[in-house]
């Protein structure tokens, strides 16, 4: 009997203010040296390992925009973009960081599986690198904000930026800020 090759699954962006969410499904081809949790990685070395993942592997990428999040809510896109995994790199065994499979089935989950196991490893290295850049364009149009510093997380920079300028576009309306949204 065949054994099924294993898809890790990781997201970057569920807890920022600003940004996409970005969820990453990887099967790896070939090992890649190297491979941790990207928080755990410069962002240097997050840059060098991405094009070996790509190389290496079949991998997957999707996106939800901040308005995509406040519309659907954070639940609703990990849920879409989990489906979205397993339809575009079929027949594996699908392992997801985290504890919740967000309703979708066929899905098997580990705390820090990120760290554990290499290929959600490779997968969380595609999300945050991807999210990453993506900040960092976001930084040219919006420069007040200072993306390319913080990522659109909830910095004391940013929020002060957030309650000097208000959101951006690229602002999730959704999540709440200190000083700039009225408590009810």
């Amino acid at each position: 009997m065949n054994k099924k090759p294993l898809c890790g699954i990781d997201e970057a962006g569920r807890g920022p203010l600003a940004g996409a969410l970005v969820m990453a499904g990887v099967v790896l081809k070939n090992p890649v040296p190297g491979l941790m949790d990207s928080k755990k990685l410069t962002e240097k070395k997050r840059e060098a390992l991405y094009p070996l993942v790509i190389e290496n592997s079949d991998y997957h990428i999707v996106s939800f925009s901040a308005q995509e999040v406040d519309e659907l809510g954070i639940s609703k896109c990990l849920h879409n973009g989990l489906q979205s995994i397993q339809k575009h790199l079929q027949d594996c065994h699908y392992l997801f960081d985290g504890n919740a499979t967000f309703g979708v089935e066929n899905i098997e989950t580990m705390v820090k599986a990120d760290d554990k196991i290499q290929e959600v490893s490779a997968a969380s290295i595609l999300a945050k690198v991807t999210r990453d850049r993506e900040m960092i364009e976001m930084a040219k149009t919006y420069p007040e904000y200072g993306f390319e510093k913080h990522k659109g997380y909830g910095t004391k920079a940013h929020m002060e930026a957030l309650v000097k300028h208000d959101r951006s576009p690229v602002h999730r309306k959704t999540f709440r800020v200190k000083g700039l949204d009225h408590q009810r």
